[in-house]
């Protein structure tokens, strides 16, 4: 079985979202494979477990920290994650992580990751460093944290074949996968 350990998204059910909305509909179309199993960070307010879709949704409790509070929660979900892979001896887990927040981080996670069999898998999201709603350190930090993300992992998937080309262009010969998640019309 193969195990896939998401680390990112608020949670699920999705609430917030297009990182929530993905996590939600991939859990939802793959429920029921007895090949695949999902465990799903969830940012609460508690520590915890339930079931979503057939996925181990685990609650991840943040103190209120103000902005660093994402950051705060991708690092504990990742050691969460590490730790129930060691702890149930899971063979060659997936993490994939939604966001480039947890760079200064990252070489410690693969490392740990690797140790256990595992692959470390990122989704870059866009140029959130560009973004005008981040101060100028913030958006220093940013861009300094996506640049170790893509040093630190076994592959970028992109959701945008212009954050792809971005990626290479900015980083080099970095292993990328091009994935358009899509999306449904009523």
């Amino acid at each position: 079985m193969q195990h896939v350990f998401i680390v990112g998204s608020k949670g699920i059910p999705s609430s917030y979202g297009g990182y929530e909305t993905f996590v939600d509909k991939l859990t939802e179309y793959h429920q029921g494979n007895p090949e695949l199993k999902y465990h799903v960070a969830c940012k609460a307010r508690e520590n915890g477990e339930f079931e979503y879709h057939g996925a181990r949704c685990f609650k991840v409790k943040v103190p209120d920290v103000g902005p660093a509070q994402a950051i705060w929660y991708d690092v504990a979900a990742l050691a969460r994650c590490v730790r129930y892979i060691r702890e149930n001896h899971v063979e060659h887990p997936v993490v994939y992580v939604l966001a480039c927040r947890i760079g200064p981080f990252c070489a410690h996670f693969e490392h740990q990751i690797h140790k256990l069999g595992g692959k470390l898998y990122v989704n870059p999201d866009g140029h959130e460093w560009m973004r005008a709603k981040w101060s100028a350190p913030v958006r220093r930090y940013w861009k300094w944290s996506e640049s170790l993300m893509a040093r630190h992992c076994d592959l970028l998937v992109c959701d945008s074949k212009n954050i792809e080309k971005f990626i290479h262009e900015e980083y080099g010969d970095v292993p990328t996968t091009f994935i358009a998640y899509g999306a449904e019309t009523l």
